[in-house]
C-alpha cells in the first residue's frame, strides 16, 4: 500500500513539472512553418487602415470623439525636454516620480493626438504627433531611471552607447509603432524622414539588443525565482513593435520565434492554478500581458494560436482576477499589490470570452464605465481592440462571481466568505508560500479580514515607490517586514527574506459551515529565532467569527508578541477584548472585537507614524489611520497555545 502511495505521489509530481514545462508556445510551430503562419508585414491589416473610413465607421463613435476632445486641448502641447537632473533624482534623492510623470505624460498625449487624428482624418493632429515622435526619439532613454543600473558607470544617468529595453522603452516602442501604421503615410507627406527615424530608433534601442542581448527579464534569475510581469508586459510591446514595423519577414518571424520562447519562461514555471504572487494589480500586466500576447499572435496569424486558451492553466490564470475579488471595490493585495486596483475592464471580458469563461466575462462587463477620452499610461494597444467590440460588450451582462471558497495549492493562497455571491459578511484570506516572491514581502501565514466588502485587519502592502524599494535596503522599509503583518516576532526575531524561509505541512478544508487553512510558520523564522514549530490555524466560521489559532513549539521562549494590522482606531475596552472601531466610508460603522486571554497576553496599541517618502502611497490607499495592535506574552512557554477570535461586538 505504501508503494502504491509512494507511486502515485511520484506520477502526481510527474505530471506537474510536465504542465509547467511543456512550452506551450514555442513547441506549437517550428520556425520556418511559424513564417508559414504569420502574415506577412506588407499584408497585415490588425485593425483598418486610416484611410478605410467604412472600417472604421464601425468602430464606437462615442470612444472616437471622446478622444477627439481631449486631443484638442493637446493642439498647443509644449513638449518638454526632461532635462538630466530629472534622472539624477533617482541616486539624489531616491524619487521616480518627476522624471517618470514627464515621460508618461508625453506618450499619453501623442497616444491621444492619434486616435483624434484616425477618427477626424483631416490632418489637424499631424503637427502635433510630429512633434511628438521627434521629441520622444531626442530622448536619451525611453525607459525609467529607476531601471537604470545601480553603478558608478551610470549614477542616475543612461549610457546611449548601451541601450538595453525595461518596461517603459518597450511601452515607446508600441506607442511609435502605431503611430507608423495608421499615419504613415501622411508623415511621409510632411517628410520621409519621419518614419525613417521612428524605424531607426526602434531598432537601435529595442530590436537590436533583444535579439543580441540576454536581459535578466527573460528568465529565471540566478537564485531561479521566475520571472515575473517584466516578460510577458515587455513582450506584448516587443510583439506590437516588431510586427508592425519590421519590414524584414525573416527577421520579423526571427523576432517572433524568440518572443514565444521568452514567454514559456514566463508559462512555464507558473503555477498550475492559476495564481499570480504579485497580486491582483499586477496581474494586469502579468496573466492579462500574456493574454494579450495571444490576442496579438491571434490576429497576426489568422489564429493559429488560438488553442493556448483551450490550456487549463492559461484558463487558470485569466480566472485569478475575480478569485482574488473581496468586494466591488477590494481585492488581496498580498505583497505589493494595490488593495484598491483598476480593472482593465476592456481587456478582462476579452480574455474571459477567449477563454469561454462567463463569469470572467460578466465580470469584466461589471466594470465597464463611459469613456470619457482618457487612454491610461499603459498596454496603448488594447485601445484598439476596445474601440471594435463595444456593442457587444455594451450588451453584456454583468456580474461579480464572489467565490464561496477559493483555494490555490501552487500559491498557497485561500479565501473564504460567509455566503457565495455577496459581500455580506466575514470575508478572510491568509498564504503560505516563500520569502522570494516576486514584490516580496515577509509575510508568510499572514491573513487579511474583512466585513462586508471593507477592511478590518488588513495587509498594509506597498506605498510609493522609491529607490529604495527594489534595492538591498527595501527591508528597511516597514510594511516590507514581517513585525507590520498580522504575524508573530519570536525571541526577537522577524521573517527574513529568501527562497528558504518558507511555510510548511499546509492544510486545506472546507465545508458548507467552515473553512481552515493551516501551515506551519518554523521554516519561516531563523534559526536564532528557535522556532520548532509554529502551526498557525485560520477559520471562518460562516455567519459567526474568524478564528486564529497558534501551536507552538520553541527550542528557548525569551519573548514573544504577536501583531494585528488595521485601518482603524483601536482600544483595549476590556481585559481580554480589543476594539476595532470599523467605520468604512459610506458604510454604516459598527465595532469589532478582538478576544484574546488576558492572563496570557497584554496589549498596546499605536498608530504608524507616516512621514518617510515611501509612506506618501500609504496614505493614498489608506488615509493616515494604521494602527498596529501588539499583543506581548507575558510568560513565554516552549511550548503554548495562542488564540484570537474576530467577531462584531
Amino acid at each position: 500500500m505504501k508503494k502504491l502511495t509512494l507511486l502515485l505521489i511520484l506520477v502526481v509530481a510527474c505530471l506537474r513539472v510536465n504542465a509547467q514545462n511543456q512550452d506551450l508556445l514555442s513547441s506549437k510551430y517550428p520556425k520556418g512553418e511559424l513564417q508559414k503562419i504569420l502574415i506577412p508585414q506588407a499584408k497585415w491589416v490588425p485593425f483598418p487602415r486610416r484611410e478605410d473610413r467604412a472600417g472604421w465607421a464601425k468602430a464606437d463613435q462615442a470612444m472616437m470623439k471622446a478622444y477627439v476632445t481631449k486631443a484638442e486641448s493637446y493642439l498647443n502641447y509644449d513638449w518638454p525636454s526632461i532635462p538630466a537632473t530629472k534622472s539624477l533624482l533617482i541616486e539624489r534623492t531616491g524619487d521616480r516620480e518627476e522624471y517618470q510623470s514627464m515621460s508618461f505624460q508625453k506618450r499619453n498625449v501623442l497616444g491621444t493626438l492619434v486616435l483624434a487624428e484616425i477618427y477626424e482624418n483631416k490632418g489637424r493632429f499631424i503637427d502635433p504627433i510630429i512633434n511628438g515622435v521627434w521629441s520622444i526619439c531626442e530622448e536619451s532613454f525611453w525607459g525609467a531611471p529607476a531601471h537604470l543600473p545601480r553603478s558608478k558607470e551610470y549614477s542616475g544617468l543612461m549610457d546611449v552607447s548601451k541601450p538595453f529595453v525595461d518596461l517603459f522603452a518597450a511601452e515607446t516602442a508600441t506607442y511609435l509603432a502605431w503611430v507608423d501604421y495608421f499615419l504613415g503615410d501622411k508623415l511621409d507627406a510632411v517628410s520621409p524622414q519621419v518614419r525613417k527615424r521612428i524605424y531607426h530608433e526602434t531598432n537601435y534601442r529595442i530590436f537590436q539588443p533583444l535579439m543580441t542581448q540576454h536581459h535578466g527579464w527573460m528568465s529565471a534569475n540566478a537564485s531561479g525565482r521566475a520571472p515575473n510581469n517584466w516578460n510577458p508586459w515587455i513582450c506584448s510591446n516587443w510583439l506590437n513593435a516588431v510586427l508592425l514595423l519590421e519590414k524584414d519577414d525573416q527577421q520579423r518571424t526571427a523576432s517572433v520565434a524568440k518572443i514565444l520562447n521568452v514567454l514559456d519562461n514566463f508559462v512555464n514555471p507558473y503555477p498550475q492554478d492559476g495564481g499570480c504572487d504579485e497580486g491582483p494589480s499586477y496581474w494586469g500586466a502579468a496573466a492579462a500581458s500574456l493574454y494579450d500576447n495571444i490576442a496579438l499572435l491571434n490576429t497576426a496569424s489568422n489564429n493559429a494560436f488560438q488553442y493556448v486558451y483551450e490550456d487549463e492553466k492559461i484558463k487558470n490564470m485569466g480566472k485569478f482576477i475575480y478569485r482574488a475579488q473581496i468586494s466591488p471595490t477590494y481585492f488581496l493585495n498580498f505583497a505589493d499589490a494595490d488593495p484598491q486596483p483598476g480593472m482593465a475592464a476592456n481587456m478582462i471580458y476579452r480574455f474571459g470570452k477567449d477563454i469561454k469563461d462567463l463569469d470572467m466575462m460578466k465580470f469584466g462587463a461589471y466594470y465597464r464605465k463611459s469613456e470619457n477620452g482618457s487612454i491610461g499610461k499603459f498596454h496603448y494597444f488594447r485601445h484598439f481592440y476596445a474601440l471594435f467590440m463595444q456593442n457587444e460588450y455594451q450588451k453584456a451582462a454583468q456580474g461579480l462571481p464572489l467565490p464561496k471558497d477559493v483555494w490555490l495549492p501552487d500559491l498557497q493562497v485561500f479565501a473564504a466568505r460567509d455566503r457565495q455571491g455577496t459581500t455580506n459578511g466575514f470575508y478572510v484570506a491568509a498564504k503560505g508560500g516563500h520569502n522570494d516572491e516576486s514584490h516580496n514581502h515577509n509575510d508568510i501565514g499572514n491573513y487579511v479580514v474583512y466585513y462586508d466588502g471593507h477592511p478590518l485587519l488588513i495587509d498594509v502592502g506597498r506605498g510609493t515607490y522609491t529607490r529604495k524599494t527594489f534595492s538591498d535596503k527595501r527591508y528597511d522599509i516597514w510594511y516590507n517586514c514581517s513585525n507590520y503583518h498580522n504575524l508573530p516576532t519570536i525571541n526577537g526575531k522577524d521573517q527574513p527574506p529568501g527562497g528558504k524561509y518558507k511555510a510548511g505541512d499546509i492544510i486545506y478544508k472546507q465545508n458548507p459551515g467552515s473553512a481552515q487553512f493551516t501551515l506551519d510558520m518554523a521554516k519561516a523564522y531563523p534559526a536564532a529565532a528557535g522556532v520548532t514549530s509554529w502551526q498557525r490555524t485560520i477559520q471562518l466560521n460562516r455567519g459567526k467569527n474568524v478564528q486564529i489559532n497558534d501551536e507552538v513549539k520553541l527550542s528557548k521562549a525569551d519573548s514573544i508578541t504577536q501583531h494585528l494590522m488595521t485601518c482603524y482606531p483601536a482600544a483595549i475596552t476590556r481585559p481580554g477584548e480589543v476594539t476595532i472601531r470599523y467605520k468604512p466610508k459610506n458604510a454604516t460603522g459598527k465595532d469589532f472585537v478582538v478576544r484574546y486571554d488576558p492572563k496570557q497576553m497584554e496589549v498596546s496599541v499605536e498608530k504608524v507614524i507616516l512621514d518617510d517618502p515611501e509612506d506618501k502611497g500609504i496614505i493614498t490607499k489608506w488615509g493616515d489611520t494604521i494602527y498596529r495592535i501588539n499583543f506581548k506574552v507575558l510568560a513565554p512557554k516552549t511550548s503554548d497555545k495562542f488564540n484570537f477570535v474576530v467577531a462584531a461586538k
